[in-house]
């Protein structure tokens, strides 16, 4: 009986030590070694090779949320979506304010057309007033709240993000979307207002360009119609916006 007790005690001894040594300065300089190398593939777009990094950052510092949030990106650049959001939440649950790891989590929301739990996922991340990118997941929220229909807290979004936005090139985006919200709402002229400012903001957001030419249309503006459709064909040809586009030049003839 004796025995027993000290081969468990010895087990639980030997167990505790491991979990001491995974935590010494040396384990975390190791990690810190392979989290910069997956970085600086992450940049790079090479998933495969910033994950082969991060997963041997991950075996030093295992509860490491940085770590784990990379991890995330890694996987989702491979498609690995289910891994991705593993990581994602294992990031928040070792960090409640990491809000670069909720705004993820909300986008992959999006993409399922979970609109509520996407929104719940962003005002997580807007909770932390450090989070230096705010206006990221206040035009995620925007759009789903758009998608939702949900069009005066959409707007809210928006203009929230464009009071936040900080040179992320986000803007041309951000006001095609009120546009199209100011068309649902019928409100041509400001729709006209807000589409007209995205695309002398990015001229070649060909999806803007067809809003407008549409927006165009519906008042009565053929000349100005006829050049915004014409320029979708020539940003896109080949797209369903190209495509129709052109079908509405034809008919314009």
């Amino acid at each position: 009986m004796k025995l027993k007790i000290l081969i468990v005690i010895s087990v639980l001894f030997c167990q505790i030590f491991l979990i001491s040594c995974t935590s010494t300065p040396w384990h975390r300089d190791q990690a810190d070694i392979y989290l910069k190398k997956g970085i600086a593939l992450l940049e790079a777009r090479q998933y495969l090779g910033a994950l082969k990094e991060l997963l041997e950052a991950d075996k030093y510092a295992p509860r490491d949320p940085v770590i784990n949030y990379n991890l995330g990106i890694a996987y989702l650049g491979r498609g690995l979506k289910d891994m991705a959001m593993e990581r994602f939440q294992k990031a928040v649950s070792l960090k409640e304010d990491y809000s670069e790891a909720h705004n993820y989590i909300g986008t992959m929301y999006m993409d399922m057309g979970q609109w509520e739990k996407a929104i719940a996922s962003f005002d997580k991340a807007l909770k932390n007033y450090l989070y230096a990118n705010s206006e990221h997941a206040l035009y995620n929220s925007g759009w789903a709240y758009y998608n939702l229909q949900n069009y005066d807290m959409a707007l809210s979004r928006y203009r929230q993000a464009l009071q936040q936005d900080r040179l992320s090139g986000l803007q041309p985006q951000i006001e095609k979307n009120i546009g199209l919200i100011y068309i649902k709402q019928s409100n041509l002229a400001q729709a006209k207002e807000h589409l007209e400012k995205s695309v002398t903001l990015d001229p070649s957001l060909y999806d803007a360009h067809f809003f407008l030419a549409e927006t165009y249309l519906k008042t009565k503006d053929t000349a100005k119609a006829k050049k915004s459709f014409q320029q979708v064909v020539k940003l896109a040809p080949q797209s369903p916006f190209g495509q129709k586009a052109q079908e509405y030049l034809q008919s314009l003839r």
